[in-house]
C-alpha cells in the first residue's frame, strides 16, 4: 500500500503515542487540520489493510506496581491450544497470550501467556489458574521472569 502525504503525517503524529487527553483523535486531527472522525476513519482503514496491526495502550507495568512479571510458557496439545489460549487470554493478570512454534528438542512450549503481579507468589498463583484451565492438555510449563524493562515503540517512518 502506497502512503500519501496525509498517511505520512498521521503516522508521524501518532508514532510516539496518542496524546493523553480525553479526545486524543480530535487532538491529532487538530494538529493535522482534519477532524477527529477523519483520523479515526483513516486509522481504521490502515488497520483493515494490515498497514497498522493494532492500536492499543502500552502500560508500564512497573510504574503501576506490577514488578513480578513472568512469561509463562506451556506445552499444550496442538489440537486444543488455540481454544485454550483464547480462554487464558481472558484471565485477569494476563496481558497477552499467543501461540508459537516449538523448537524441539530443547524448547517444547507452544503457548505463551504474560502474567503480571506485584510478587512472584502472585504470578505463581496465576500460573496455577492457567494450569487448572489447561488440565490434561498441558504436559509441561515454566515461568520466565522479566529481568529488564524493554523500550516498546510503535510504527516509525524512516526520515528521508
Amino acid at each position: 500500500m502506497a502512503l500519501d502525504d496525509f498517511d505520512r503525517a498521521l503516522i508521524a503524529a501518532t508514532q510516539g503515542g496518542l496524546p493523553l487527553v480525553p479526545r486524543p483523535y480530535d487532538a491529532v486531527g487538530e494538529r493535522l487540520g482534519v477532524s477527529g472522525q477523519q483520523v479515526r476513519e483513516r486509522l481504521a482503514q490502515m488497520l483493515g489493510t494490515g498497514l497498522v496491526r493494532r492500536i492499543g495502550a502500552v502500560p508500564n507495568h512497573y510504574r503501576l506496581g506490577f514488578t513480578a512479571n513472568g512469561m509463562s510458557v506451556w506445552n499444550v496439545d496442538d489440537t486444543q491450544v488455540d481454544a485454550l489460549g483464547e480462554r487464558i487470554g481472558q484471565l485477569p493478570g494476563v496481558s497477552h497470550c499467543y501461540r508459537r512454534p516449538r523448537r524441539l528438542p530443547a524448547w517444547p512450549y507452544n503457548l505463551f501467556a504474560m502474567l503480571h503481579g506485584r510478587t512472584r507468589a502472585e504470578v505463581e498463583r496465576q500460573a496455577v489458574q492457567v494450569q487448572q484451565l489447561l488440565g490434561a492438555a498441558c504436559t509441561g510449563h515454566d515461568i520466565l521472569y522479566s529481568t529488564a524493562i524493554l523500550k516498546k515503540t510503535g510504527l516509525r517512518l524512516k526520515e528521508s
